[in-house]
């Protein structure tokens, strides 16, 4: 596999000692999260605490170009040292990042993460209630407390925390060495086929009955405004009892399905 041809996501074969990273988060000072620089992707809380980052990072939590930098506050804990000892060699940025519960991250990229010259985005599950819907390409990643798992993040992404508890994940920001593309391409024979999420389930259903419906297609027929097709996609659905959001529509869009929006409009 080389770097231009990155799966979606991979869940790599790195053994992590659970029990002990989630001992050391008990230990860690409330004191220390800080809220996440990117205040207009999210509702609720989104924080995080940095353990190594670019000497010129503005912000611990936010990226940099310079050499990695090692925190001191986590260098006695050997539940850190274990977990981050297998990437050393490649690791550019490491941080605890929490989403509250009820707590969104809104879809966006990370234009950075996946492209010629950046880094590989790495997912270490610590803190994770069943309900979280991590969505990429309106695609839900089902990852594991314990599990590791590379995600493109570089596709449109977002996450939704309903509760009860909070997701904490241990997130790593490795250079794209070939030891790290090749446990990504082995990663994926043990990847677990991908479902849509909730709202993108019932965004399917909702297709599914238009297909079926020539009044519902006619009133989509008549929108030639995207952002009202879109939109009205959204208020059928909800009269239908299908509820999904506009940003799976936009997906499902993106996807491919924009034939299914376009025939109604010929």
């Amino acid at each position: 596999m080389t770097e231009t041809a990155l799966p979606l996501c991979s869940r790599l074969t790195l053994p992590t000692n659970l029990p002990a990273l989630q001992q050391a988060l008990t230990r860690l000072d409330t004191h220390a999260w800080q809220a996440h620089f990117n205040r207009g992707y999210h509702e609720g809380d989104w924080s995080g605490v940095a353990l190594v980052a670019a000497e010129d990072a503005p912000l611990p939590l936010a990226p940099g170009t310079g050499s990695p930098s090692s925190l001191a506050w986590w260098q006695g804990e050997p539940a850190w040292q274990q977990a981050l000892a297998p990437f050393q060699a490649s690791l550019r940025a490491a941080r605890l990042l929490r989403l509250g519960a009820g707590a969104r991250i809104h879809e966006h990229r990370d234009p950075d993460l996946g492209r010629p010259g950046g880094c590989l985005r790495l997912h270490i599950p610590l803190l994770s209630p069943p309900g979280v819907e991590f969505l990429v390409d309106g695609l839900q990643v089902p990852m594991r407390p314990g599990e590791c798992w590379f995600i493109d993040l570089s596709r449109p992404h977002r996450v939704n925390n309903p509760g009860p508890g909070e997701r904490i994940h241990l997130v790593l920001d490795c250079a794209a060495d070939p030891w790290l593309l090749a446990l990504i391409d082995e990663g994926l024979a043990q990847t677990p086929a991908l479902q849509p999420g909730r709202a993108g389930q019932a965004f399917e259903r909702f297709r599914q009955q238009v297909s079926e419906a020539p009044a519902l297609a006619a009133q989509l027929q008549a929108l030639e405004d995207p952002r009202a097709f879109v939109a009205e996609a959204v208020r059928l659905g909800a009269e239908l009892g299908l509820a999904f959001s506009e940003a799976e529509v936009l997906g499902a869009m993106r996807r491919g399905k924009q034939a299914w929006s376009d025939q109604w409009r010929v």
